[in-house]
């Protein structure tokens, strides 16, 4: 049998267009592009870009732009954008937000002064019409249509695409000051670039007026107040009343793509849409989380590198030979593209005194043409401002600067790539060099989460992976404590818990080390594991009473209590954690005189970045003070207020002041600490009586010195 009859049902015909056989190529690409180019030191990004010119219709016509490639490559926009919405710190961001205003402006100045001149000179001097030059010369000698087509070349090079965002991401520098700059000012040169271009096509088509700049107005002003309003009403809905994972992954893509077609309705690009509900959503995801760790696999994994294999098919580099003319053009504009974002960074770097390796980050991360700039020179292309006594038609763009752009944007990607991953491996660097404390173990955190009660371990679990630092290798400690008297049915249910919390665990890259204890009762299993393990930290569930008698925190939690003196959270939750809006702590006097009073702060600190909460102290003056002194020293810090309590007496004022989707945070203390206050004994009454609508965490901190024999001290 002939080769070509065995292949007789599968079509194998050049370009493919078996949809198996073409997803299989691109995921193989996705795989082997980055592992090969590794070897070279080329960014990833490159990679892929490369991969879809050789595989493309300007390449080796393997594989075609059709329809998917379209779609995927709208969706790898869109989610770069989202994600860099999602992942920006808030409190960074309004932060800077002048930092990022100035940026904008610059970013955006610069290549339109820039770009206007030097498209002033290249248009009047390459012809319009390649079919017919003198044609296209005496047209386009009408100055006004020059200086709109110079204003529009402009205008493209002012915008740019967060294209290397993902390097930024893959190096874990997201949280760096001058990442939220470069995000906040693409937000800004994008949006006016884009008007620019809108109202030199209305222009020519002759609908500039009152009416189109009322219309412009409202249409943007309904959308700012959707996303901004609207949204997050709807997402914390949605994330109380519904905890599946693929439920909520699937409700997230959802609004971001209603969030990028509203965008469209308002007459702006879908990339702001994305962003905007980013930006929402990003106090309803915490960074450690799976949800979070869902969203950046499927982004990184699939959509992203489609959309760059995608930007690489449109790439042909044959156009480089097509003529001198071309060549000079593409020159020009990857020279003033360059030079203008290069010379915006530069300007914010010693504006603001960033040092060198962020300045080259900004630059890397604004370099970048594609997205825009594509649709630009697209819809430039097509749009005709003259048509000729021959029926010739005059274009804003000729042939020459369409090619000239694609050159443009393989060279600025290039560039981009390359400085954002040489900036944010240096940045990051020096950023592990920072936590070399955590490196050597001096900050090891251990946590434990103390497993009986089905329906609170999603909870506990949400708790102890967002109290947990990031960069700390350590597992988490899952434990469940059976009574040497346990039936196997107790055993097994045990077992079950664990696994659960092993699988919850792992969908946010953490893993749990299950152990499953035999002791005599329950508080000595934990007090053994916590010796055994050197557990730092203990998160369980608030005691349900067995009998009236029974203590609010239950016989378990208060031997606990006077057995260790590690820091124990004991947490009732009410609604998901990542719905919630602010912390509330009240902390007692004398809590800055404890040994765990820096640990305790930097855990409250950890659970506000993670969720996007503000956080308000209530203490005494001078533990205020100590605590405001903490706040000033931490270099990443939340949104934060003080708030004088004198009194714990006066604790029940704080039922005014507490809302809806806030955390309430208790520091209590044990008997003989130095905190400690008589009050404290009525504590468990309030909890119960004043606050049971309400999530809270009771929260004792390491306290006493541990001598050698293990006996505190």
């Amino acid at each position: 049998m002939k080769l070509d009859e065995f292949f007789a049902n599968v079509d194998l015909g050049l370009p493919l267009s078996n949809p198996i056989l073409i997803f299989s190529l691109v995921l193989f690409v996705i795989l082997f592009a980055p592992m090969l180019l590794d070897r070279f030191r080329i960014p990833h990004i490159i990679g892929l870009i490369i991969s879809g010119i050789l595989l493309g219709e300007n390449g080796f016509n393997i594989l075609s732009r059709d329809q998917s490639f379209e779609l995927f490559g709208a969706v790898g926009l869109l989610y770069i954008m989202f994600l860099a919405g999602l992942e920006i710190d808030l409190t960074d961001f309004k932060k800077n937000k002048e930092k990022s205003i100035f940026f904008g402006l610059m970013t955006f100045i610069v290549p339109m002064v820039i770009g206007v001149i030097s498209g002033y000179f290249l248009l009047k001097n390459i012809p319009s019409q390649p079919g017919n030059p003198e044609l296209a010369l005496s047209a386009m000698s009408n100055r006004k249509y020059i200086i709109l087509s110079a204003v529009l070349l402009a205008s493209m090079y002012a915008s740019h695409t967060l294209l290397s965002y993902p390097i930024v991401s893959r190096f874990g520098v997201t949280k760096n000051r001058v990442v939220s700059v470069s995000i906040g000012g693409t937000m800004i040169t994008t949006v006016l670039a884009l008007l620019i271009f809108a109202v030199i096509i209305g222009f020519t088509k002759g609908d500039i007026n009152s009416a189109f700049w009322v219309r412009l107005f409202v249409s943007v002003l309904i959308f700012g107040l959707v996303i901004a309003i609207v949204f997050p009403k709807i997402a914390e809905s949605f994330f109380k009343h519904y905890d599946d994972s693929i439920l909520q992954y699937i409700f997230v893509l959802a609004m971001v793509f209603l969030g990028g077609f509203l965008a469209q309705l308002a007459g702006l690009e879908p990339i702001i849409g994305a962003f905007g509900v980013g930006l929402t959503l990003n106090r309803f995801i915490p960074r450690i989380s799976p949800l979070m760790n869902r969203l950046d696999f499927v982004g990184n994994a699939l959509f992203i590198p489609y959309f760059l294999i995608g930007v690489g098919m449109l790439i042909d580099l044959r156009v480089v030979f097509s003529g001198f003319t071309t060549l000079i053009v593409a020159v020009v504009m990857c020279v003033v593209a360059t030079l203008s974002k290069y010379i915006a960074a530069v300007l914010t770097r010693r504006t603001f005194g960033f040092s060198k390796d962020e300045g080259l980050l900004i630059f890397g991360l604004s370099n970048a043409q594609a997205a825009a700039t594509l649709a630009v020179v697209t819809i430039g292309y097509k749009t005709v401002i003259f048509n000729s006594s021959t029926g010739e038609f005059i274009r804003f763009f000729s042939d020459d600067l369409l090619n000239g752009t694609i050159i443009m944007i393989l060279v600025t990607c290039t560039i981009s790539s390359i400085a954002t991953e040489r900036a944010a491996r240096s940045l990051a660097v020096q950023q592990n060099h920072i936590d070399e404390n955590l490196k050597e173990g001096k900050l090891v955190d251990r946590i434990l989460i103390t497993l009986y009660n089905p329906e609170t371990l999603n909870s506990l679990m949400d708790l102890a992976v967002i109290l947990k630092e990031k960069r700390s290798k350590e597992p988490l400690y899952a434990l469940n404590v059976a009574s040497d008297s346990s039936v196997n049915s107790s055993v097994d249910k045990g077992k079950k818990l664990l696994e659960k919390a092993a699988k919850i665990a792992s969908a946010t890259d953490n893993t749990v080390r299950m152990i499953m204890r035999y002791d005599v009762n329950v508080t000595s299993g934990i007090i053994h594991t916590i010796k055994e393990n050197n557990i730092t930290e203990v998160v369980m569930g608030l005691h349900h009473k067995a009998h009236f008698a029974d203590s609010f925190f239950g016989a378990k939690t208060d031997n606990l209590l006077k057995a260790t003196n590690q820091m124990i959270l004991i947490y009732k939750s009410i609604q998901p954690i990542n719905t919630i809006k602010r912390l509330v702590v009240v902390v007692p006097e004398k809590a800055e005189f404890e040994v765990g009073f820096v640990k305790w702060y930097d855990r409250i600190k950890n659970v506000c970045k993670q969720i996007g909460a503000t956080t308000v102290f209530f203490a005494p003056q001078p533990t205020l003070k100590q605590i405001h002194i903490l706040a000033q020293r931490n270099k990443f810090g939340v949104e934060t207020s003080f708030e004088v309590l004198d009194d714990w007496d006066d604790f029940l004022i704080l039922t005014r002041e507490l809302r809806n989707n806030d955390l309430f945070v208790v520091l209590s203390s044990r008997k003989g600490a130095i905190s400690y206050n008589p009050a404290f004994e009525k504590l468990p009454m309030h909890l119960s009586k004043y606050f049971a609508d309400n999530s809270f965490v009771v929260l004792y901190p390491e306290q006493f010195e541990e001598s050698k024999d293990g006996n505190m001290i």
